[in-house]
């Protein structure tokens, strides 16, 4: 199997010149790596630039954001969705400065303790920060190697994920940094999921997937996300220019955000709606049918109701300053 370790050389090569010229790579330190991968979790390298300076312009190190309140992270947060990483990073800050004595754990092992860290997170901040000689392994990572052995192993199983880590540990190279940071790019700009870019890749003759015409099919997933549906209806009550939020409790999507109170028929009925706003919004694994019922009302009832729903009362010049879902995000934006 190991005749291919000839493509690390090789990969490396292409790598020193051809590597992205991306924010988190003019520095080793543990935080801004950490903060790096956890907003690439779910986001576009291009797209995550921007919201990793203005974090870490925000957030420059531990002690600030784990002084920080939850609304200011949340609201820093703003665009990236997926809230619930935004959650584990402001605790696992608030552990690494209170309990740790403000030093970011420095082994693979340890920082895998944190919360909402991963074995490719803790792998990529081990092996980048403390050169810790351990393979990073992700989406980008399987398809690479799949191809690099023509695998056709399910990369949905945690068996594969196992062989590949224990595989490449063994040949892993004294620059595991750079050795994983060219597997991430080479990912992303040559070993592509759909026709890979195999008439320039610098690879291609230690590849056996080329060798055997597979690039194509590879890798195999036989993962089968299961969606279901929600209908959530929300009341946007307003009077002159403040409205009605409620914060969202920690047990379900998008914990710790604001959003409208929902909508009660029996507390409600007898108000003249000005209409209903409907919304399609999917998330990962949920298809949300959003209705929002707009309701225009008095003083009088507008500071009854804030009562009755336990709501917060706000401005509108306030809104940018507070976080929202998606959806209501956009919404807002417009009305």
């Amino acid at each position: 199997m190991f005749k291919r370790v000839n493509f690390i050389s090789l990969l490396d090569k292409w790598y020193q010149t051809n590597k992205r010229q991306l924010p988190w790579r003019k520095t080793t330190h543990p935080y801004n790596i950490w903060i790096s991968e956890i907003i690439l979790q779910q986001t576009r390298v291009n797209q995550g630039i921007n919201y990793y300076n203005n974090f870490i312009s925000t957030f420059p190190d531990i002690e600030s954001l784990a002084n920080a309140s939850e609304d200011q992270v949340l609201n820093q947060w703003k665009g990236l969705g997926y809230y619930s990483r935004a959650h584990n990073i402001h605790l696992s800050a608030k552990y690494i400065f209170k309990d740790l004595n403000n030093i970011f754990p420095n082994t693979f092992q340890e920082i895998l303790k944190l919360k909402g860290v991963g074995k490719y997170t803790a792998a990529a901040v081990a092996s980048i920060s403390f050169n810790e000689k351990i393979p990073a392994i992700d989406g980008n990572a399987f398809r690479v190697y799949s191809r690099i052995f023509n695998s056709d192993k399910d990369i949905s199983k945690q068996t594969t994920f196992n062989y590949f880590f224990n595989l490449l540990k063994t040949v892993i190279p004294n620059n595991p940094g750079d050795f994983n940071q060219s597997i991430m790019d080479f990912g992303s700009l040559i070993c592509i999921p759909k026709k890979p870019n195999c008439e320039i890749c610098p690879i291609c003759m230690e590849c056996l997937a080329f060798k055997n015409s597979n690039q194509n099919i590879l890798p195999i997933n036989k993962s089968v996300i299961k969606r279901t549906e929600k209908i959530i209806n929300y009341v946007h009550i307003t009077c002159n220019d403040q409205l009605l939020v409620i914060k969202r409790d920690n047990s379900s999507i998008w914990k710790g955000l604001y959003e409208f109170p929902i909508y009660k028929k029996s507390l409600f009925e007898n108000f003249d709606s000005d209409g209903i706003y409907s919304i399609k919004h999917q998330l990962s694994h949920i298809d949300l049918f959003i209705y929002i019922h707009i309701l225009r009302i008095t003083e009088n009832e507008f500071f009854k109701l804030s009562k009755i729903l336990k709501a917060k009362i706000i401005y509108k010049n306030e809104i940018n300053s507070l976080a929202f879902p998606k959806p209501l995000e956009n919404y807002l934006f417009f009305n």
